[in-house]
């Protein structure tokens, strides 16, 4: 206890003593009224918002190059991806407020992206290539209202890169570097990433196509293990767009993402030569009809996932998703906008095993019963008050094929008040998020209980927001999420596990402080604390304390360079024993990790060479029990455009 009181004071008296230091008079600071969609629909100035929403911009994507999604998205403060220091083919957990896999949705440009087929019916991450992301917002609490089952404790909003205004346009970017353990200190190059794109605008037309690959390789998946667990990659993405008129616009989209993963036998932490396959397809069309003072939007996807296992239990899955959105915007003398929309989802898998004794897989899941459909009109609203009160209310009728009807609704009201210096803000919110059922949870023959009930959950947040102009944003969130009907997995004895829903409720609370200060013209520092505070039964990997730095320095017009720093407090984590045929709990002990990244632009900024060095302390330390975390490492690479 000590120790995370020492470093949460740490971080508020650097908050503290940096706000209200003051900056030289020469000091002249640009900085762009930066935009949110996620919690209206509506393009609206961030410090307008209701909630504190995180973006990654453009620019900050540039200057964490040699990243993956699930690595940038782990720094923003709430949010804990476990698996992104492992061996990179780890399966990703998602911790949000004490939430689980299934309490995250996942968009790509404005639309749900689901894996029917996982026990989470959650995206995988590892999936997408980060190369072709243009940014990435992130909204957290019960989102149900606007983004439907699953939004209960965040929502990821990815938003791809868009053509160029020029006839054609390139880019290349290549990264190499080191892939090792706290033991390893050869610096063997194992990890290599290439991306190229092309895209540009004709006329009307535009076009955008882009590949990358990854191969990854030199660190065991076990921490005891010896031998190498590799992973391939492979992605490619084609946009095609046409403008027809100034009031209409039509996108059509098709990708796929493979990758082969080695991974070992997790049961006795021993090395194994199993691997993974995962294969998405996804096919989608997006279009736009502008008339005055709103929009009509139709984004529809088809999804298409292939997974197979080979391992002591071979398995195979596959899963198909149709999702359609369509909704109607409209915007009352920006005072008061609208958004009234209908979306449908359509979803089934199956899956094939191996039959003790047998040789052949055999169906164990069958699509023809592993399916549901949902259906849910949904209505939102924000209002601008002259006295700066803004509210943000939604309601959402949940119509699941199995499960029946169901309402959800949110109203988050803020109040924002112009000062001298920049602007206060306060905030509240009350919403609520409704969680059916995988799948999976419900037909895997094994496990599975198609007697399950949904989840529901209930977040109230209160917060407030100091904006000091051209110097600082400081953000201060409380968050208290309840959860009934929690599913879990459950052993009933006699060997026997299943699904079940727990009837006791939970509750996760806790303290998210965010700040971002501009220091002097080319220096800035962006912080963030979390506090979780997690029931028992609900704990597992989840870090009561996170702390997260950044400090960035624009040494001139060509070099950027920054130090960033991680802290991870303890954790519970469980594992099963097979020496004593029982699960056992264990404690992780904390850690802190520091990474330094330096770029620089040549040739009228058209190439830029970077490097990032990771864990420079080579820290040693656990991120889940008996699995390898990546030691010091080092990456380097290069980005072309034309």
């Amino acid at each position: 206890m000590n120790k995370k009181t020492c470093v949460l004071g740490v971080c508020c008296t650097l908050i503290s003593a940096v706000g209200f230091s003051q900056q030289d008079e020469e000091t002249n600071v640009e900085q762009l009224e930066e935009v949110v969609i996620t919690n209206s629909r509506f393009e609206i100035k961030r410090e307008d918002s209701g909630k504190v929403i995180t973006k990654i911009t453009a620019k900050e994507l540039q200057q964490l190059q040699g990243k993956s999604i699930a690595e940038i998205i782990n720094s923003t403060v709430g949010i804990e991806i476990n698996g992104t220091k492992s061996n990179a083919g780890q399966n990703l957990s998602y911790f949000v407020r004490g939430g689980r896999n299934r309490q995250v949705i996942v968009l790509i440009d404005g639309i749900a992206v689901t894996d029917a087929s996982q026990i989470a019916n959650d995206y995988d991450l590892r999936l997408l290539n980060a190369d072709q992301v243009a940014s990435i917002e992130i909204l957290k609490g019960a989102s149900s209202t606007l983004y439907g089952s699953g939004a209960a404790t965040a929502v990821i909003n990815i938003t791809l890169k868009k053509s160029s205004k020029k006839a054609i346009s390139a880019n290349f970017r290549s990264v190499l570097g080191t892939n090792q353990s706290q033991d390893d200190n050869n610096y063997s190059i194992e990890n290599f990433r290439n991306s190229v794109s092309v895209n540009g605008t004709l006329d009307k037309f535009s076009y955008l196509a882009s590949f990358g690959n990854q191969f990854t390789n030199g660190l065991s998946a076990v921490a005891n293990g010896t031998e190498k667990d590799a992973l391939s990659a492979i992605n490619g993405n084609l946009k095609l767009g046409y403008k027809f008129s100034q009031a209409f616009k039509l996108n059509v989209y098709g990708s796929f993402d493979e990758y082969d993963s080695d991974f070992d036998d997790g049961f006795s932490f021993a090395d194994a030569n199993y691997v993974a396959k995962s294969n998405q397809y996804r096919l989608g069309i997006a279009q736009e009809f502008k008339y005055n003072k709103g929009s009509i939007v139709l984004n529809a996807a088809y999804n298409d996932i292939e997974r197979e296992f080979e391992s002591g239990f071979p398995s195979i899955s596959n899963a198909q998703s149709i999702i359609v959105d369509f909704y109607n915007k409209y915007n009352f003398d920006n005072k008061f906008y609208t958004v009234l929309g209908v979306n449908f989802q359509e979803n089934a898998m199956e899956s094939f095993s191996v039959p003790y004794g047998e040789a052949d897989f055999a169906q164990v899941i069958n699509p023809d019963d592993a399916k549901f459909t949902i259906v849910d009109p949904y209505a939102n609203v924000v209002y601008f008050a002259e006295a700066g009160l803004h509210v943000n209310a939604g309601l959402r009728l949940n119509n699941h094929s199995v499960y029946g009807s169901h309402f959800v609704y949110s109203v988050n009201p803020s109040l924002k008040k112009e000062v001298t210096f920049g602007y206060v803000k306060g905030l509240a919110s009350y919403s609520t998020a409704y969680i059916t059922p995988s799948l999976y949870q419900l037909f895997e023959p094994t496990y599975g209980n198609s007697e399950l009930d949904p989840e529901e959950n209930r977040t109230i947040e209160v917060g407030a927001e100091l904006g000091i102009s051209d110097k600082a944003t400081i953000n201060l969130v409380y968050f208290n999420r309840k959860e009934t009907n929690f599913i879990d997995f459950v052993d009933l004895g006699d060997w026997i596990f299943q699904y079940n829903n727990i009837d006791e409720s939970f509750t996760a609370r806790g303290i998210e402080l965010n700040a971002d200060f501009k220091l002097s013209k080319n220096l800035l520092l962006k912080t963030n604390v979390t506090y979780t505070k997690v029931e028992e039964d609900l704990n597992l990997r989840i870090p009561e304390i996170k702390v997260n730095a950044k400090l960035n320095y624009q040494l001139n017009d060509a070099t950027f360079m920054s130090v960033s720093y991680q802290f991870n407090d303890e954790r519970a984590d469980a594992f099963y024993n097979s020496d004593i045929f029982a699960t056992e709990l264990v404690s992780l002990e904390s850690y802190n990790l520091l990474d330094f990244y330096v770029s620089h632009k040549l040739i009228n900024n058209k190439v830029t060479l970077f490097a990032n060095l990771t864990n420079l302390l080579n820290e040693d330390y656990q991120e889940l029990y008996g699995y390898s975390t990546k030691g010091r490492n080092i990456n380097i690479g290069f980005n072309i455009s034309f």
